[in-house]
């Protein structure tokens, strides 16, 4: 039952983040969102440090912040509500989660076997690539079945 809940757990994680992966979302403006949102409304940066209850000079650090990559999301949700917007957040994969775990499960699976296989083959008792490939992906498939951790060691 704790597997049928891990899968479930896959699947509705996956299922959220295809649309994230699938949206067609723009790139961060090179000054930032705080600035481009800020401009786009007419809003001066005293205006908006007002609403912050800061200055002039500590919206412009954020400013820079968010540009350096350094603002925290804490302070990014704050300044959002001050600019009537709404923070969303996701880390987005490149691929989907289940791809992820089926290739990670085949290099685990690979790691593993390679090295025997070629000992074998050293000792003259070598299979067939066949008969290794088989067992590559018999191995992965207990992997990605067996707990999920095993794949990240």
């Amino acid at each position: 039952m704790k597997q049928v809940f891990r899968d479930l757990k896959l699947q509705q994680t996956s299922h959220a983040l295809e649309y994230w992966r699938q949206a067609m979302l723009p790139t961060r403006p090179s000054n930032g969102w705080i600035h481009a949102i800020r401009e786009a409304l007419g809003m001066t940066s005293v205006a908006l440090a007002k609403r912050l209850g800061m200055t002039d000079a500590g919206l412009r650090h954020l400013e820079k912040a968010e540009r350096d990559e350094a603002i925290t999301l804490a302070t990014l949700r704050k300044v959002a509500t001050a600019l009537d917007c709404e923070l969303k957040y996701a880390l987005i994969p490149r691929q989907p989660l289940e791809d992820m775990l089926s290739e990670r499960a085949e290099q685990v699976a690979r790691e593993r076997v390679l090295p025997v296989a070629h000992s074998m083959a050293l000792e003259d008792q070598g299979v067939y690539h066949a008969v290794t490939d088989k067992q590559i992906q018999q191995l992965a498939k207990a992997l990605r079945e067996g707990s999920r951790r095993e794949l990240w060691r």
